[in-house]
């Protein structure tokens, strides 16, 4: 029979493998004083490998598929997601691709991530390198809700280009540009970005409402107060915009739901 402390050392080995891997989920339940309790459930991902991510390009109906390469790569000190959107010839067609997290089910809660984006070698000159993370993703892709960085923005000469660094879409029928037209300046914002560098992304959601915080700040750069699609359970992309180069890492996902003291 195995000793006390074999026993611990072979636990330790197993805690250490599930980190390494992003297996490890953790359930606790809080009293929110109402009757009522949240439950969390949190994993980390540190995205050194497809494995686990469902990749859909996403494209205007009758548009020809997206063209996706994708692997682990090193960048910049460490191992991330690789992810290059190769935009089509001819008119701009909005290309994205999401790289969806199969085992992922999110509603309210926070996402976190590291990423860095820049446009691809041969891009247009229009290509900002537009990477960030989407939430409540549905049917492979067809509905969700997203934040996103313009990274070349964040630091442009042009005043107007960096009120557009950040963006909140809501896809399919709320994208950036009916947004910007509808209500100008409030789907968007300026943040400081710098290209290609390691950027770190927090998102916070609660039922109709959305924040996006950038590089640990403590306030916001940009609220959604409503939220397009219904509330509803989905699932956490990576997401990437059309011609860009992008690098994901150490993607975190806090789930909470109120239950009652009853379930």
């Amino acid at each position: 029979m195995d000793s006390p402390k074999q026993r611990l050392v072979a636990i330790r080995v197993l805690l250490v493998c599930l980190l390494v891997t992003g297996g490890i989920q953790v359930s606790s339940a809080k009293n929110s004083g109402d009757g009522h309790k949240t439950r969390i459930q949190s994993s980390t991902l540190p995205l050194n490998s497809i494995d686990g991510l469902e990749l859909q390009g996403i494209n205007e109906p009758g548009a020809e598929p997206v063209k996706i390469q994708s692997e682990v790569a090193s960048y910049r000190g460490r191992r991330a997601v690789h992810i290059v959107n190769v935009e089509g010839q001819g008119v701009q067609t909005g290309e994205q691709v999401l790289a969806i997290v199969k085992a992922s089910d999110f509603k309210d809660g926070t996402i976190e991530a590291e990423m860095a984006g820049f446009p691809r070698q041969g891009a247009k000159p229009s290509t900002r390198g537009f990477i960030g993370i989407a939430f409540r993703v549905q049917d492979h892709g067809s509905r969700y809700e997203a934040f996103y960085l313009r990274m070349t923005n964040g630091r442009a000469d042009d005043q107007l280009r960096r009120n557009h660094s950040a963006q909140y879409v809501s896809h399919p029928d709320f994208p950036w540009n009916r947004l910007r037209e509808e209500k100008p300046g409030v789907y968007e914002s300026y943040v400081d970005l710098v290209a290609s560098a390691w950027t770190r992304v927090k998102i916070a959601v609660f039922g109709t409402e959305a924040q996006l915080y950038v590089n640990g700040a403590d306030q916001p750069c940009l609220i959604v107060n409503d939220l397009k699609l219904p509330e509803s359970h989905g699932q956490v992309a990576l997401w990437t915009g059309s011609d860009t180069e992008a690098y994901f890492s150490n993607l975190k996902i806090r789930s909470t739901r109120s239950i009652s003291n009853a379930e």
